[in-house]
């Protein structure tokens, strides 16, 4: 498995558009990496702290398999962790797992060998003999900008460049969506604003906006489950802040309303983007979240979102006060639909395949329906969502099947090759590059 010239590229056309991409620079504008790790560029002297510290994709694939939790996020050696990861690796075959695992092994340590329990001691061996550290990844892949995911209390000490790379903050304000007071304090603490009232918040939220503009931030995310089905105008937003910590799941829904429309046009205002990620049930298996914590691979696609959900909040910002906004859906039934969307609205663009939907034919199906739908030329292309420091394979791996879908219009005598590659350096680069600023 030496995942060479031939891998997921199904005609000659698809295999030069991968030329015409395979070198560009990696752009990575949303992930979970660890920004203190890239400051004091850590060391991976073990492969199996390496792929099973953190990843919580390989996690899941643990878990469906039968391995016991004690060999996933217990307290097991990296070397018990790596053979019984090995060893469930033979019937993840279509599974991008499966295809992750191999182009690390392949890109990282230069083995082209299955895994499986048979070879799982000889390619321990060989990988480990090979010191890996971040800068020396970040440097592989090209990494040119990194923007990890933080709270707005967060002190973005460790941002900032390294080596070739920028490392640059994300706001992510989701804490606030049912502020509790212990976060406000901390939040205010951070902010150098005492809250008590909305507009406090408010105060506090804008100081600092901008403090994470000086650290480089271009990006915002929210993750949600849904769009509010009602928006709180400032007078109701007063009265339901200051009845915090009873409110209704209705009033809930509109005070999370008023704040993502009032941050909306904030990030508009400091040219940010604004990535929206829905359709997403968190911690879905309660005694496991109890034991493993957030982000340990417990949260689920969600029904479709509403169209019309969407469609409210679009339409409650005009589009010269709107930010850059990318959407971004967990559950991609009605993909056809919020691609149209874009087409309504100014500044609006569908994301990547997100999460369980970046497989092959996830990201496929994708490509495809914005194609039809939207404008592939306008798309920001591949990021990581990874808090593994070797995903970056990643981009890899979306740039071979973008190729192969325009390889099969080009092929199918509607595109030529020419422009298939110009569009496939904008998707692949250009585009999110322009966006940011770099």
């Amino acid at each position: 498995m030496t995942f060479g010239t031939q891998y997921l590229l199904h005609s000659d056309s698809a295999r030069r558009i991968y030329e015409g991409i395979e070198g560009l620079p990696v752009i990575d504008y949303h992930c979970h990496l660890d920004q203190n790790k890239i400051a004091s560029n850590a060391q991976f002297s073990d492969i199996g702290e390496l792929w099973l510290a953190g990843d919580h994709y390989k996690w899941r694939a643990m878990r469906m398999c039968g391995v016991e939790e004690r060999l996933i996020t217990g307290d097991a050696p990296w070397r018990e962790k790596f053979m019984a990861y090995a060893a469930v690796m033979p019937r993840l075959a279509g599974n991008p797992v499966y295809d992750w695992t191999h182009l690390e092994l392949a890109r990282v340590y230069g083995i082209g060998e299955p895994l499986s329990a048979k070879t799982a001691q000889d390619i321990y061996e060989r990988a480990n003999q090979k010191s890996v550290d971040v800068a020396s990844l970040l440097k592989q892949f090209r990494v040119q900008f990194v923007a990890t995911t933080d709270d707005p209390a967060d002190d973005l000490a460790a941002h900032g460049r390294y080596g070739d790379t920028v490392v640059a903050p994300t706001f992510r304000p989701d804490k606030l969506y049912v502020p509790d007071e212990a976060y406000l304090a901390k939040l205010g603490a951070a902010a150098g604003v005492r809250i008590q009232t909305l507009d406090d918040l408010l105060e506090a939220l804008t100081h600092r906006l901008d403090f994470f503009l000086t650290k480089g931030c271009r990006v915002s995310d929210h993750s949600f489950l849904r769009f509010p089905a009602r928006y709180a105008d400032a007078r109701e937003a007063k009265a339901l802040f200051a009845k915090r910590g009873a409110l209704s799941a209705q009033e809930q829904d509109a005070f999370f309303g008023f704040l993502l429309e009032w941050l909306a046009r904030e990030y508009a205002k400091r040219g940010m983007l604004m990535q929206l990620h829905f359709s997403v049930m968190r911690n879905c298996n309660t005694r496991m979240y109890a034991r493993c914590g957030a982000d340990a691979g417990f949260d689920l696609p969600a029904s479709e979102q509403s169209v019309e959900g969407l469609v409210r909040f679009l339409d409650r910002i005009a589009d010269e006060e709107r930010p850059e906004t990318v959407l971004y859906t967990l559950s991609d039934g009605n993909l056809p639909a919020l691609a149209a969307a874009t087409g309504a609205f100014r500044r609006v663009r569908m994301g990547a395949a997100w999460w369980f939907n970046d497989t092959v034919q996830g990201i496929r199906k994708n490509l495809r329906t914005i194609m039809e739908y939207a404008a592939l030329g306008t798309h920001f292309g591949m990021l990581t969502d990874s808090r593994s420091f070797s995903s970056y394979v990643r981009f890899e791996f979306f740039r071979r099947i973008l190729a192969d879908e325009l390889g099969a219009l080009v092929g199918e005598g509607r595109c030529d090759l020419s422009t298939a590659i110009s569009l496939a350096q904008r998707v692949s680069y250009y585009n999110i590059k322009e966006a940011l600023g770099l």
